[in-house]
């Protein structure tokens, strides 16, 4: 193997990645109710799904995709990833099983939470669809955690009453 083919696999991956990047791979299709993702058994690359897409669906509706962590990203603060801090306040089921994934020893979030970054992974939108509070909040790289939370606790407090 040669530096640079040891370097690009040694390199971290975004699970929420863009479409667009050269190196973008199809890493699942969001399906069912809640529009999680089912994780496809091998990568596909992006560059051969995006063309029969229709013109009119944003590619992030149907499908995650995942691409190199790069430094300028807006989730980025130092070496970390601040978006998987974000999703690592979300609420989730614990004993919910870890979705197989061939991104993760590549995965950024499997590099930096582990297991949690994973068991919340399936339920996160890289498109936020209109009504999605929680999606917003968490998308936006604005947001602590600390917010986050404050918001999530407040937001189950008042369920009952709705």
């Amino acid at each position: 193997m040669s530096t640079a083919d040891r370097s690009e696999t040694s390199r971290t991956w975004c699970p929420s990645g863009k479409a667009d990047a050269p190196e973008s791979v199809v890493l699942g299709v969001r399906s069912g109710q809640g529009g999680e993702v089912v994780y496809l058994a091998d990568p596909v690359p992006a560059r051969d799904v995006l063309p029969v897409i229709p013109k009119d669906v944003e590619p992030t509706r149907v499908l995650r995709f995942a691409s190199h962590c790069v430094s300028n990203c807006l989730h980025r603060r130092g070496n970390d990833c601040t978006l998987v801090e974000r999703v690592a306040a979300t609420p989730t089921d614990e004993n919910r099983s870890v979705p197989r994934c061939h991104l993760r020893t590549h995965c950024k979030w499997w590099v930096q939470i582990g297991v949690d970054g994973c068991r919340r992974c399936p339920a996160l939108a890289t498109t936020v669809v209109e009504g999605d509070d929680l999606g917003v909040l968490v998308a936006d790289p604005g947001t602590t955690r600390e917010q986050l939370e404050a918001w999530i606790a407040e937001a189950e407090t008042e369920a009952p009453a709705r």
